[in-house]
């Protein structure tokens, strides 16, 4: 069943047109009526054109007006609509009301990154990564500690694999990739320079792409060949990248897990030599 329409159009509302915002808007407050519209009705009772809403299924990566009302459907047959959302976490709080607080948040982000993450998507780039010579996995800021984790997960089964914290780093290596290799840019708001210059010039080589974002198109996603997508609408929460991060470590999660699933003969003897020498280690 599809499902992930509700949370797709609230991580979407900031970065929508007032047009395009008012559409979201009503359906958000009449969902359950908004199935059994038609996109003339839907037009005639937001106050907008037909294109409008058009536009705005495009904008949140659906084939159209009948994928969006299937997906609100899912949603409220599933009772996925939900009405905790994430909580503000103020200065001052007490530990227990920020451990309440954090945990919620976190779980609110999986499951809602659940909701808007195509399982289309992760097969291709499973895909991809199982064929890739090379993987060149970019980052910056918090997002670098993304990308390290994924790299550390592809070294220890043996897997060809780069993640530079340095824009430097990240450039020469995309400017050295080919047709045969993967360019994996990960950036939370899809507006990070350094990883639109380094995905650019990989795609100029004829590299593969692969982004993981938060929902909708931007300027990262915009470079990929197969596109991620990670929620988390953090309500003012000053301390940066909190359930955001976690969101995306569970993608990084699905992803490899799914690669192994795939790999699981030839990985097994490799994970084994890679748990031995770190068990000597550790004795000495």
């Amino acid at each position: 069943m599809l499902t992930g329409g509700i949370i797709s159009i609230k991580s979407m509302l900031d970065q929508l047109h007032p047009s395009e915002r008012k559409t979201a808007e009503y359906i958000l407050e009449h969902p359950r009526e908004v199935v059994q519209y038609s996109v003339q009705k839907l037009a005639e009772l937001s106050g907008v054109s037909e294109a409008t809403v058009i536009r705005l299924c495009q904008k949140m990566n659906m084939k159209g007006f009948q994928e969006l009302k299937l997906r609100i459907a899912g949603d409220l047959s599933s009772n996925q609509i939900s009405t905790g959302g994430y909580e503000e976490i103020r200065m001052g709080e007490s530990i227990e009301n920020i451990v309440q607080a954090v945990s919620n948040n976190n779980k609110q982000s999986i499951d809602d990154t659940v909701a808007v993450l195509s399982i289309d998507e992760v097969n291709k780039a499973v895909d991809v990564l199982s064929k890739a010579r090379r993987i060149n996995i970019m980052g910056c800021g918090a997002s670098y500690l993304i990308a390290e984790d994924l790299m550390h997960k592809f070294v220890r089964i043996g897997r060809w694999c780069e993640a530079y914290s340095d824009f430097h780093g990240q450039l020469t290596s995309a400017v050295t990739m080919g047709p045969e290799d993967v360019a994996f840019g990960i950036s939370y708001s899809g507006k990070t320079i350094e990883i639109i210059e380094s995905l650019t010039e990989a795609k100029k080589q004829g590299a593969t792409t692969i982004t993981l974002t938060k929902y909708g198109m931007s300027p990262v996603s915009e470079l990929a060949d197969i596109r991620l997508f990670t929620s988390a609408v953090e309500q003012n929460i000053r301390s940066g990248a909190t359930a955001s991060r976690i969101a995306q470590l569970n993608v990084i999660d699905i992803l490899f897990t799914s690669y192994a699933s795939r790999q699981n003969e030839q990985m097994i003897p490799i994970l084994e030599k890679s748990r031995i020498a770190l068990s000597r280690l550790r004795r000495g």
